[in-house]
């Protein structure tokens, strides 16, 4: 792919050397909001907004019979987030099945998030598609123009996996020329390959005060410790994606949650992000920090098709469909996650967790 114009380096990347360039397709983001409904046994010491750990829902699509966006269900799933205590939204995102969406489904699914959140919390959206640097800003823009918070660049769609750090930060800086004062995060997307993000990459992204969100796939704790330590003092906010680390991030200085399981069970990790820092619930924390690190493998399995399964039975009308590759939940797994949701009942009924209504 060509680059379409160029510009100079920041004296970060003159200490590098040259590399090939190639393009593969202090306040933070998500500020203070209430918790919409979300209610438990006892209410956790008051947090300032900069303090605060925020659950922000990696959204998934509900899709009608004939595969096409079901609108009404997205609005009730806002909803039933929101009840459950979520402070952001990521609409666009893997399991919103992007990579099954086309960009105008992409950009009017983004819209109708932000409508109808309606400003109550912040919302960020996917917007590097696009096959060269031109094309990645024009979608980034249609994505900006929806209203949302953010616009997420996924870490792989700007260099091959081939390719040195040294070529991803290449294109990021020209990505960056091409669309100003736009407010950007990231994201360690599985898909088309997961490119993690190293201390140096990290540190050159955060040095660009228009980044301010990061959704982190690394599942290691040390590696999630580098970037926390990289992001102190700057606007950029962390959000783990990993169930199993998640109290450990929270503890370290991680902003929040963003994890597949927050589809299943939303209000688990609100009251964890809530209760991560009170020592008074540290007991309940490592243990029910340990409950779900067992849980998450066994209700992936199928995702996000599972999830949608899990969602019916706690009473949203959506249909099990999805254009992604999973398209049947077999009565093995239904077994698997009907006994999931009488466990998320006993997690409740423990921390004294009223659980939100589908």
């Amino acid at each position: 792919m060509k680059t379409e114009i160029k510009v100079s380096r920041r004296d970060f990347l003159k200490k590098m050397a040259p590399a090939t360039f190639g393009i593969m397709a202090g306040s933070g983001i998500m500020p203070s909001a209430p918790a919409h409904g979300y209610t438990a046994a006892a209410a956790p010491p008051q947090a300032s907004a900069a303090d605060e750990k925020k659950f922000v829902p990696v959204m998934i699509t509900p899709f009608d019979g004939n595969l096409q966006i079901d609108y009404d269900n997205v609005s009730r799933i806002i909803d039933f987030y929101l009840e459950a205590g979520a402070k952001g939204f990521f609409a666009n995102c893997l399991s919103s099945e992007m990579y099954f969406l086309n960009d105008q489904e992409r950009i009017d699914l983004t819209r109708h998030v932000v409508k109808h959140v309606n400003g109550k919390v912040p919302v960020v959206s996917t917007g590097s598609f696009g096959d060269s640097l031109a094309d990645k800003a024009l979608f980034a823009r249609k994505i900006e123009d929806t209203g949302v918070d953010g616009v997420i660049l996924i870490s792989s769609h700007f260099a091959r996996q081939n390719e040195s750090d040294a070529v991803l930060m290449q294109n990021f800086e020209q990505f960056f020329a091409l669309t100003g004062n736009m407010k950007l995060g990231t994201y360690e997307c599985p898909s088309p390959y997961k490119r993690i993000l190293s201390p140096e990459v990290f540190r050159f992204l955060v040095s660009n005060k228009n980044m301010i969100y990061h959704k982190d796939t690394t599942e290691d704790i040390g590696k999630i410790g580098q970037k926390l330590a990289v992001a102190k003092g700057t606007r950029m906010e962390l959000y783990n994606a990993h169930s199993a680390t998640a109290l450990q991030s929270l503890q370290k200085g991680g902003k929040g949650m963003s994890p597949i399981s927050g589809n299943f069970y939303p209000e688990i990790h609100t009251w964890l992000c809530q209760n991560a820092g009170n020592p008074a619930k540290s007991t309940d924390a490592n243990w029910i920090q340990a409950e779900i690190s067992k849980m998450e493998p066994l209700i992936s399995k199928s995702y996000p098709l599972s999830s949608k399964y899990f969602l019916k039975k706690r009473g949203l009308p959506i249909a099990l469909t999805c254009r992604a590759n999973s398209k049947v939940i077999t009565p093995e797994q239904q077994q698997v996650l009907d006994t999931a949701h009488s466990t998320f009942a006993g997690w409740c009924e423990r921390l004294g967790i009223q659980a939100a209504k589908g």
